[in-house]
């Protein structure tokens, strides 16, 4: 998605409170921005002003007793995971790529592929500074003012700049984790090879083959890791380096950098077949116990291998539609979900299969439940994908199932306020009060029908 807007780029909360006051008195209403990770248009504003806050990121703190980092709301999960992991700490949740700032995990309240044990971003976030409408400085945590707290976790930062973040991190002994192939021959299998092993792993994330029909519908690969323990890694300490967990350079010979342009004959619906063929057919290189050892950079950081990767899906670029359904019902939303793209001719080229937690932030995806998140290239006559693309949201909200703003660009006001129903309206009255001349505001937020 495209839009145009004025930018600015605060060095410091006292000249971001400045910004706000001119922004209400020449009538623009203000988005913040990232590192633009977000998939639609949740940083989008159109003909308004838009604060980019990678300027402000300084790391403020770090007590390497107790894991606790303070930084401000442009540190990037890279800035903090290079800045602790030698002392033996690592975020506790982390997306798929590194890049994506304090504010902006806040907001979106990010999982990873272990949140089914941990929870969301938000559940390690111990204090945070906000930067209200009016200039005002508020501290919140889960004593001091709880609910304005939650709100502003999956806030979308619409309450708010997050200008500084207290973090509780996880404690590791080793650089790298052990890590389990399991090859599923179905979608049910997948479902199956995540109760049986997440009660003994530390992560877990799936990949679905969705061209795979008959027998092999829904089959797929699951990735089952744990941390190592100093006592299992004689190289425990050296592998904390920073150095031992930067990705690699060049991948079969090819520089990183043009690997994405290699990708792009693959990305259409003969080359993902081929692609998914070969990745579920070749087994990977594993030890006598049916494991390897990977990296935490390695393992969490797919998305970073290939740089500018969004180019190989071609000009019009590709959308991502991820699906939160209720454990009762996620295996026939899924099936679902697979049979309708395939009979509309609307396949997805990759697939991301995970288990899911509830929390109680007030407009989080989180649930007792599982996601399958899907991205589509878009076609050149793309009516046949968005059609499909609501669709895909009807099923999931008639299932009781959820939407997770960091990725989508489809929704519906209505599905959105019906899947979050009296959660809206509480976050609708903090609005109110908090920025009562709606001077935060998006292209999603419009669409959503949340301002």
């Amino acid at each position: 998605m495209r839009s145009l807007s004025r930018s600015v780029s605060p060095t410091s909360v006292d000249e971001l409170a400045r910004l706000f006051g001119t922004a209400r008195a020449e009538g623009w209403k203000v988005s913040f921005r990232g590192a633009g990770r977000s998939y639609g248009d949740a940083s989008l504003n159109t003909g308004q002003l838009s604060v980019d806050g990678r300027a402000m990121r300084r790391i403020l703190s770090f007590d390497a007793v107790r894991g606790v980092l303070e930084a401000e709301g442009g540190v990037s999960i890279a800035d903090v995971w290079r800045h602790t992991l030698p002392q033996g700490w690592w975020p506790a949740v982390v997306p798929g790529t590194m890049f994506p700032t304090m504010g902006g995990c806040v907001g979106m309240n990010i999982h990873g592929k272990n949140c089914f044990k941990v929870g969301p971003f938000g559940d390690h976030v111990l204090e945070l500074d906000l930067l209200t409408a009016s200039g005002e400085r508020k501290t919140l945590s889960r004593e001091r003012e709880p609910e304005l707290f939650r709100a502003v976790i999956t806030g979308l930062g619409l309450l708010g700049a997050v200008t500084r973040v207290k973090l509780q991190l996880k404690h590791v002994e080793s650089g790298r984790m052990r890590v389990w192939p399991l090859v599923t021959g179905t979608l049910g299998e997948m479902f199956d090879v995540f109760e049986q092993r997440m009660p003994h792993a530390d992560y877990a994330v799936g990949w679905v083959d969705c061209f795979a029909q008959g027998a092999a519908f829904g089959r797929g690969l699951v990735h089952v890791a744990r941390h190592l323990k100093a006592s299992e890694d004689p190289d425990a300490r050296r592998t904390l380096a920073v150095a031992e967990q930067e990705l690699p350079g060049d991948i079969m010979g090819l520089p990183k950098s043009l690997l994405w342009a290699f990708m792009k004959p693959f990305t259409n619906d003969l080359g993902v077949r081929l692609v998914n063929q070969a990745k579920y057919a070749l087994p990977e290189p594993v030890d006598e116990d049916g494991s390897y050892r990977q990296t935490h950079a390695g393992f969490a950081f797919l998305l970073d291998y290939v740089p500018d990767w969004r180019l190989a899906y071609g000009d019009q670029g590709f959308i991502q539609v991820q699906l939160f359904a209720p454990d009762a019902h996620a295996r026939e939303v899924f099936a679902e979900a697979l049979r309708l793209c395939q009979r509309r001719r609307v396949v997805s080229y990759l697939a991301v299969f995970k288990r899911h937690r509830p929390d109680d932030y007030l407009l989080s995806h989180g649930l007792d439940g599982w996601s399958l998140a899907l991205d589509f290239k878009v076609p050149r006559d793309a009516q046949r994908l968005w059609d499909t693309a609501a669709d895909l949201t009807r099923l999931v909200r008639d299932a009781g199932g959820t939407f997770y703003p960091a990725k989508d660009q489809v929704v519906d006001a209505g599905s959105f306020a019906r899947v979050f129903g009296d959660r809206l309206k509480s976050f609708r009255e903090i609005k109110r009060q908090l920025d009562p001349d709606g001077l935060f505001a998006n292209d999603q937020a419009r669409r959503l029908g949340i301002v």
